[in-house]
């Protein structure tokens, strides 16, 4: 797997997840919704700590600053 993904973009993916999981623990959602912005929230620290998307591969994008030779 080849990194896709900047600092910037990893940072937003965090605060996203985070901000998912304080709406499940103040209850701010019922519970079908609970489970599916847990594992939304899930993916979004997975691929932030794995540098790399998926879906990015999908598109073409890529955010990860690269050194050119």
């Amino acid at each position: 797997m080849k990194k896709n993904m900047g600092n910037i973009d990893k940072g937003i993916r965090i605060v996203v997840a985070l901000l998912l999981l304080l709406a499940i623990y103040m209850e701010l959602v019922t519970t079908p919704w609970s489970i599916i912005l847990l594992v939304v929230a899930g993916v979004l620290v997975l691929t932030s700590f794995l540098n790399f998307c998926p879906l990015y591969t999908l598109f073409g994008i890529n955010t990860c600053k690269t050194e050119q030779k």
